[in-house]
């Protein structure tokens, strides 16, 4: 299945994409895309319905985020080789963990703020999973079993901020910096999950292209991993790094500005499309 939510922003509903790519209104089943609905016995009741008993929705209808109210919104840095490589940094031994406000998250195609004072906006296409079940002290196996689903992120990043000190979430948890969607995939639509073409452009340029089979540790060992240090709640979002071919990479290093368009992909997950306007 792919869910989604759909409506102006704060009044979203749920819905999923049809066979046929038809937006599909799932409120008169569902409250809401969150923890309450993402456990396995409630995605098998809606594998259940027929797409075609449940009212369209207009295709220019805008996306929100494709989860509504996760309590946490951690993120895995420095999970490719390679971009770990052009940041200067080492290849980590164990993943890398930060945080993202939830305040973050906004639709797919919402545009990005630049927030004030900053002059050093950045891009990163990466793999996010959502939690579907508790998780503490997991192993990987389970840890599997709980992915609900997987989406896109586009982990925006303000460099200045997150350089100015040991901790990186200054510039990482600004509002508009955790677009997510456009649906959330179910892992049974998806024949392997760590092996997903995944790019990104600005202003049509590409930069990233990559592919998630480079990744250093893989969302189940993730999972895992992150159960050690605190539970998992359903509806939770990690997202899991990134490849090579940021702003920061490039030499000179390239920002995003006002009036900049950014789109991003992954195989199987769909696209985001955003524009960089003033915040």
């Amino acid at each position: 299945m792919k869910l989604l939510r759909f409506g102006e922003e704060g009044r979203e509903r749920p819905g999923l994409l049809d066979a046929d790519g038809v937006i599909r209104d799932l409120s008169g089943v569902i409250a809401d895309v969150d923890g309450a609905t993402l456990a396995p016995e409630s995605l098998d009741r809606l594998r259940a319905i027929d797409p075609a008993s449940l009212p369209a929705v207009a295709a220019d209808t805008r996306l929100g985020p494709c989860v509504a109210r996760p309590g946490k919104f951690i993120c895995i840095g420095l999970n490719y080789a390679d971009h770990a490589a052009e940041s200067g940094a080492a290849i980590p031994d164990e993943p890398v963990v930060f945080m993202k406000a939830t305040s973050a998250l906004s639709g797919p195609n919402d545009p990005i703020l630049k927030p004030r004072g900053s002059t050093q906006l950045d891009w990163e296409v990466e793999l996010a999973f959502v939690v579907g079940a508790h998780c503490a002290y997991v192993s990987e196996e389970e840890a599997a079993r709980a992915i609900a689903g997987y989406c896109v992120c586009n982990d925006v990043s303000e460099r200045a901020f997150q350089m100015q000190s040991s901790q990186w979430d200054k510039g990482k948890g600004c509002d508009s910096f955790g677009p997510l969607g456009p649906w959330l995939v179910t892992p049974d639509e998806l024949p392997d999950v760590h092996d997903l073409h995944m790019w990104l452009e600005v202003n049509g340029k590409r930069y990233q292209n990559g592919s998630t089979s480079t990744m250093i540790f893989r969302p189940a060992f993730i999972l895992s991993y992150l159960s050690r240090f605190m539970s998992l709640q359903p509806g939770d979002v990690v997202t899991t790094g990134t490849p090579p071919g940021v702003g920061l990479g490039q030499k000179p290093p390239v920002w995003l500005d006002v009036g900049d368009r950014v789109s991003l992909g992954i195989a199987g997950l769909g696209q985001q499309d955003q524009v960089v306007v003033a915040g």
